[in-house]
């Protein structure tokens, strides 16, 4: 039979940098070729731009919606039979779910895959050290997905000041998976290609996951059921004072903000990627490439929002009636963009608000690879 090629879930929470992760692993893959289906919880696939730099054809892109709801086995079969063409020289493809996607369902459909070409290899599960505690407690059925889990990473250890206490409650609930902590998603690559479950856990599993249930049922109970979304795009440019207005005011429910910033005479050499996951925030300026359409791309996912007020709030923020652009209009911005000379701080590995050297915002970092 021809060599199978894994196929690696990875999943965690809104936040917890699993395209930090991806991005990482790209760009340290040791000579390994890697393909990759990506899934954005909004119609903006803000995930996919970030990766498909490094791989080019070799991403496949699922926006506005759940993977996990939004196609059948079927259907993820033929994207699986693309990437796994002889010709396309892939060792492994991973599948980034949206952070509020149900990976028990991932995995039974790739347990229930017909494509040949391919094999089952592990649940990778992405755990913010620092926001664990309150995720489990809004969200209980984050054990289960650790439970299922064949690697955790917790990520972000270095924001927290107990990371023993978190590591052995991650332990605690991972059911023989191993637990690897690390900060901006710095894993060794060989940990996701050798994370492939055992044939008796992946037995286990599809007596349980291949039944033939109902798929309202199934679904009625996965994360994205309590959050709603919201994408915004503007050919205008944003007022830098009015969207970090808008960012210091934004609801509790509003807990991750991703996308891509044009503020037009501002800053015309750079766009601004802006990651926000509770109340931490970055930006992260990027040069303009010369294909790029200049125009702000957002996708905001919260739990209880009214996103047709947040829409107008955000239609407020656009810039067109600006005499000009004045020196001072970007220092709120510029006070959560890391400091090039300090550590790599991509996506999902914010700051807190406010903090910093001499009250000038959160130091260290320099922009992502994505």
């Amino acid at each position: 039979m021809p060599q199978q090629i894994p196929v690696v879930v990875l999943a965690g929470f809104l936040g917890s940098g699993k395209t930090t992760l991806l991005n990482h692993l790209l760009h340290r893959s040791g000579g390994s070729r890697i393909g990759a289906v990506v899934n954005d919880f909004g119609s903006i696939e803000i995930d996919a731009m970030a990766v498909a730099g490094a791989l080019g054809d070799s991403t496949v892109s699922l926006g506005n919606g759940c993977l996990c709801c939004a196609v059948d086995a079927s259907e993820l079969d033929g994207y699986l039979e693309r990437l796994a063409r002889p010709d396309t020289g892939i060792d492994v493809i991973v599948i980034e779910a949206s952070g509020l996607a149900e990976p028990q369902e991932l995995v039974r459909m790739l347990l229930a895959s017909e494509q040949p070409g391919v094999v089952y290899g592990g649940l990778v599960e992405v755990v913010d050290a620092a926001e664990f505690d309150a995720t489990r407690e809004k969200h209980p059925e984050i054990d289960r997905h650790l439970a299922l889990a064949d690697l955790v990473v917790v990520n972000k250890t270095d924001r927290i000041p107990d990371v023993e206490r978190v590591l052995a409650l991650v332990r605690s609930l991972s059911d023989r998976a191993a637990v690897v902590p690390a900060a901006y998603g710095r894993v060794d690559p060989e940990f996701l290609y050798d994370c492939r479950p055992s044939e008796e856990r992946v037995g286990q599993l599809s007596f349980d996951d291949l039944h033939d249930h109902s798929r309202g049922g199934a679904h009625a109970e996965h994360l994205h059921a309590a959050y709603d979304t919201l994408s915004f795009v503007s050919d205008v440019p944003m007022d830098p004072r009015r969207l970090m207005r808008f960012l210091d005011s934004r609801p509790e429910g509003l807990y991750r903000i991703k996308g891509y910033v044009d503020f037009g005479p501002y800053d015309p050499r750079n766009r601004y990627a802006v990651h926000a996951v509770g109340r931490f925030l970055r930006f992260y300026p990027e040069p303009w490439a010369p294909v790029d359409a200049r125009r702000t791309q957002l996708v905001l996912i919260g739990s209880g929002i009214d996103a047709p007020a947040l829409g107008e709030e955000l239609d407020a923020c656009r810039g067109a009636d600006d005499p000009h652009a004045d020196e001072h209009g970007m220092w709120g911005v510029l006070r959560y963009v890391p400091d090039p000379e300090g550590e790599e701080e991509p996506e999902g590995e914010e700051e807190p608000e406010g903090e910093g050297p001499d009250g000038e915002g959160p130091d260290g970092g320099e922009p992502p690879t994505t």
